[in-house]
């Protein structure tokens, strides 16, 4: 199976490491946006697309990318990091989620979990969730990728 994980994770590293966790779980390649080719991830069997959040969406670069695919006929996931939880299930994620199924991707699933935020006021008292992602978070973002296989 031909897994790619994209990853744009330009803050603090925390959604790289759950990439790599993931990656790890998969035996799948982790690209950045920029470095991504369109017609290889429509052409993969899984792909994941995870960013942080920021303003309550994920990264600008990760969305314009999935814009711009051609037609898939794959799998996908999408993840996230971030300093607050969202608002219901997985809102961060959603429109990513329909916009890959719009592409022709079958989505089966996503992952979230809190990360080391130090947006705004939250860096005045050194960020909310340090610690984070530990290795509960990691852990759980390998379960999740192994459910994938």
């Amino acid at each position: 199976m031909k897994s790619v994980i994209v990853c744009a994770s330009v803050s603090h590293g925390n959604t790289r490491r759950v990439a790599d966790a993931m990656a790890r779980a998969l035996g799948a390649a982790v690209v950045a946006p920029g470095e991504a080719d369109p017609a290889e991830l429509a052409a993969a069997d899984l792909v994941g697309f995870g960013s942080g959040v920021y303003y309550g969406r994920l990264h600008r670069t990760l969305t314009d990318l999935v814009r711009e695919l051609p037609q898939a006929r794959g799998r996908a996931f999408v993840f996230a990091t971030s300093g607050l939880p969202g608002l219901g299930p997985a809102p961060f994620t959603r429109p990513l989620v329909r916009r890959l199924a719009g592409k022709g991707f079958r989505v089966d699933g996503s992952f979230t979990c809190r990360a080391l935020d130090t947006w705004g006021p939250f860096g005045l008292v050194g960020g909310v969730n340090r610690q984070r992602p530990d290795a509960g978070d990691l852990a759980a973002a390998r379960a999740f990728a192994e459910r994938l296989r």
